[in-house]
């Protein structure tokens, strides 16, 4: 790539974007597009809504988020439906502080963060473009020069809706450059930075005693009174807080609730009415989301305080719990591990996988559900099927615990032993044991974890171990069974001539004596029982597979044997049982023979090509399962 040429693209890029002229043509220009005159809320909106939408039963899926935020899709559908479109729509909810609520390390900054950039993004694009009035401090909406005696009947004729006043800024300009020709105000297109302080701002506490409000609304320029001779002059006054330079797009209100009182009071005006206070001016008008994230216990101690409660009526709180699927745990890692400097080491299968299992288990609630243990529930959660249970079992439980992952192990402190396991010892490789040894390691050091919860933890590791164990088992068992996959295609096609007979009431030919022989109820029972189909279900299961095969018939297509994935893996299971002794043979024995030796190697071979093993680690696995099997 040559730098110095994409640089100049995205120069030439901006300047092509770049459009400046005056209201007057302004208003030819809302004539074909009023997308220009959308709020904050709605641009925001717009924004996300941009990059797609799926709908999958019921639950919409919002792409913006899926690259940064994972697991938190009802907690996001919630957020989008009850505050971010409702807010677009001009409803109330657009009059309320949003206040993103959770534990930490659960992705609260991550979704600012993304507001903030989106944003930015997105102002880059004919769809979000933003236009404000030249040389205004705070890149003010140019329909604010409309008199409000003309509005609605400009609203009509343009669809638009025009809320706020003129900044001081502005006024005196208008009054003297311009002479109140609003026609010939010069306009310009402003693209949102949080560099630049152009429509994103950022707000954090310090110590009450020395920060100042100027910080949020401005301050007046005392080196200019003289100039101009009062304070009231709006050329002496510095237009540059926050909330000023927020303006047509976000402010986050960092740690919100840390902040002084007298910080707070003046969002109350700006929150209900679009309006806050500044120096010896009126109000001034203000069009911007304001979200805040704190913490629980931070929240809790807010409310009980009475003279909180003007604000808190002001606020829109959504809870932002941890993710409590596993699949989407690993992926946290997964992200903020490729982000180090550490991509080099391997990290074998399912090392985060099993990471995952043990901070998911911890962050869940017991159900009242009877037989529902925690890694039943934990695999309902993950979109595994669990015998016994169905789809409404899963929303019952999905409801049964309001706070449920509002607590547990956080991210951050599975990564920082992750991270951890990576340094020590300069490995070129670690796996599940070595992520497990180090998560335990770090339980003794855990500064907020009381004696109780470690023996819960240590609990949740053995649960974790019991479910690596399962996995590291089926991964050489399929690794052995590709190494017979003949052998497996061959039980596969004897299984369906058998429940292809037991359907049809017929007889199978023996390939041999040519005999007609009942259908073997020995060899189908003994695979089914694989995949636990019980003895009442063993016919439904069966039809269901002939079912199965006259649709692929139909549609000219195969069925064999990776048509069916319960079928696939009740074979692999059965075949691998027949071959346990070879495996447990082949993996433990100390000095291999020839054949021995050969299969290791194709199983080795099958583990580093398809299963993203290297072959230290394959071997470690091997080694590892064969512990397990001799036991």
């Amino acid at each position: 790539m040559d730098i110095f040429k994409r640089i100049a693209e995205y120069k030439s890029e901006g300047e092509r974007l770049a459009w400046t002229g005056t209201f007057k043509e302004y208003i030819e220009l809302l004539r074909n597009d009023p997308a220009p005159a959308m709020t904050a809320h709605a641009r925001v909106y717009e924004m996300i809504k941009s990059h797609g939408i799926d709908e999958k039963n019921g639950q919409k899926s919002y792409k913006f988020f899926e690259q940064e935020i994972f697991g938190l899709d009802r907690a996001v559908e919630k957020l989008m439906e009850e505050y971010f479109h409702s807010a677009a729509r001009r409803l109330d909810v657009r009059k309320r502080i949003l206040l993103l609520m959770g534990p930490v390390s659960g992705g609260k900054s991550t979704i600012v963060t993304m507001l903030k950039k989106g944003l930015e993004k997105f102002s880059r694009t004919d769809q979000g473009a933003v236009y404000a009035i030249k040389g205004c401090p705070m890149h003010e909406d140019p329909l604010h020069l409309i008199p409000h005696e003309l509005r609605p009947e400009l609203e009509r004729e343009l669809g638009v809706r025009i809320e706020g006043n003129l900044c001081p800024h502005c006024q005196l300009r208008l009054k003297n450059e311009f002479e109140n020709d609003i026609e010939n105000v010069q306009i310009e297109r402003v693209f949102l930075s949080e560099d630049n302080r152009v429509g994103i701002g950022t707000f954090s506490p310090s110590d009450p005693k020395s920060q100042d409000i100027a910080d949020l609304t401005g301050s007046i320029d005392f080196s200019t009174i003289t100039e101009y001779g009062s304070e009231s002059d709006p050329r002496a006054y510095r237009f540059d807080g926050e909330l000023n330079k927020a303006n047509r797009g976000l402010m986050e209100f960092q740690e919100m609730l840390k902040c002084d009182e007298k910080f707070l009071w003046n969002l109350l005006s700006l929150t209900q009415e679009g309006q806050f206070k500044a120096g010896r001016f009126a109000l001034i008008s203000a069009d911007e989301l304001i979200v805040a994230h704190t913490n629980e216990s931070e929240y809790k101690a807010f409310i009980a305080n009475k003279k909180n409660e003007a604000l808190q009526s002001r606020m829109i709180v959504m809870p932002i719990p941890y993710n409590l699927r596993v699949s989407e745990e690993e992926k946290i890692y997964s992200k903020l591990i490729a982000q180090s400097d550490l991509r080099h080491v391997h990290i074998a299968p399912h090392a985060l996988r099993t990471a995952a299992i043990f901070s998911i288990l911890t962050r869940l609630k017991e159900s009242k559900k009877q037989g529902m243990d925690l890694v039943k529930k934990m695999r309902m959660y993950d979109g595994e099927e669990v015998e016994g249970y169905k789809d409404a079992d899963l929303k019952e439980m999905q409801n049964e615990f309001l706070e449920e992952g509002m607590s547990g192990i956080d991210p951050r402190y599975v990564i920082n032993r992750i991270s951890s396991a990576l340094i020590k010892g300069e490995m070129d490789h670690i796996n599940a044991l070595d992520v497990l040894r180090a998560l335990k390691d770090g339980l003794d050091q855990h500064p907020s974890i009381t004696k109780e919860e470690r023996e819960r933890y240590l609990n949740f590791i053995s649960a974790a171990r019991k479910e690596y164990d399962q996995l590291a088992k089926n991964e050489v068992q399929k690794a052995f069974v590709y190494s017979f996959e003949e052998s497996a295609r061959t039980l596969f096609e004897n299984y369906l001539d058998n429940i292809e007979a037991y359907c049809n009431w017929s007889k199978i030919k023996d390939p041999l004596t040519g005999e007609a022989l009942d259908p073997d109820e020995r060899l189908m029972r003994s695979i089914e029982e694989q995949i636990g189909v019980s003895e009442n279900a063993k016919k439904a299961f069966r039809e269901e597979i002939l079912i199965r095969i006259s649709s692929y018939s139909r549609k000219g297509r195969k069925f064999d044997y990776t048509s069916h994935e319960r079928l696939r893996e009740a074979v692999e299971k059965k075949l691998f049982a027949d071959l346990k002794d070879i495996v447990k043979i082949t993996t433990s024995t100390k000095t291999p023979d020839e054949n021995q030796l050969k299969r290791m190697n194709e199983v080795t071979k099958r583990l580093v090509d398809e299963h993203g093993y290297t072959p230290a680690s394959a071997n470690e696995l091997l080694r590892y399962v064969g512990s397990l099997l001799n036991r």
